[in-house]
């Protein structure tokens, strides 16, 4: 009974939030975007993202990736015209790769479930890679007038090593690597042998497009906290497994 009674307030929270949202005219329209959105066990904050999304106006499509076995983020959501897309192999990772190669439109975007990307940020996003030479863009959080109201101590000294560790090693111009708001042509995603099923794929992404000489460039981007639940990243676990990855593919080695 106390926890319904915290989600209705949360919920009605968040609805006057989105009651103050701006709305986008009908010429900013994005039909030829999909958002893929990996929602594992998300049940309490997805339907809140896809309504603020919805209440836009921003004529997109979005694909939910999900596991068969999630029935109750699958029951949360099918009041929405959505497409809900089921991932063979288990994974963050998987969700987007499968995800992304059965996208139909010329651009994608990753948006996270939790509520901790902001989609009014997704115009300006689209209109960088449908107007300009960018091949993806990555949002960041530590470019100026960015930044996070999600971060941890621990998540803000791994993403400044990581971040760095790219800058260096991989020549990267991006400032922000794990953090995966990233949108880019359709097209240029399914050329590239995506291997990663797990968080690993927040650096093979932008490295593996970096190495094929592709257009990376970023933007700036304010992360909110996530609405409901607890983050699904360990943060010394993935991040021993990042640092892994990036040594292997430094050497050009297949992750």
């Amino acid at each position: 009974m106390l926890k319904q009674s915290f989600m209705g307030s949360l919920a009605q929270d968040w609805d006057n939030v989105l009651g103050a949202l701006p709305k986008f005219d009908r010429d900013e329209a994005l039909e030829n975007l999909t958002l893929v959105i990996p929602a594992k066990n998300e049940s309490e904050s997805l339907p809140l993202v896809l309504k603020e999304i919805f209440d836009l106006k921003l004529e997109l499509q979005i694909k939910v990736c999900l596991e068969k076995k999630d029935i109750q983020t699958i029951n949360s959501i099918q009041n929405f015209d959505i497409e809900i897309f089921y991932q063979n192999k288990i994974g963050y990772g998987a969700a987007l790769i499968e995800g992304i190669n059965s996208v139909k439109t010329d651009f994608f975007c990753i948006f996270n479930a939790d509520g901790s990307f902001n989609p009014i940020e997704l115009e300006e996003m689209y209109k960088k890679i449908n107007l300009g030479k960018s091949e993806m863009i990555f949002a960041s959080r530590y470019m100026k007038d960015s930044g996070s109201d999600d971060d941890t101590i621990i998540t803000l000294i791994g993403n400044y090593i990581f971040s760095k560790i790219g800058q260096i090693f991989f020549k990267l111009p991006i400032s922000d690597i794990l953090y995966t708001f990233v949108m880019g042509k359709t097209k240029i995603f399914k050329k590239i042998n995506f291997k990663k099923n797990d968080f690993g794929l927040c650096v093979e992404l932008p490295i593996k497009c970096h190495q094929n000489k592709y257009n990376i460039t970023e933007i700036k981007s304010w992360e909110r906290p996530r609405i409901d639940g607890v983050k699904k990243v360990k943060a010394f676990k993935d991040g021993a497994i990042i640092l892994s990855d990036m040594i292997k593919l430094f050497f050009k080695k297949d992750v």
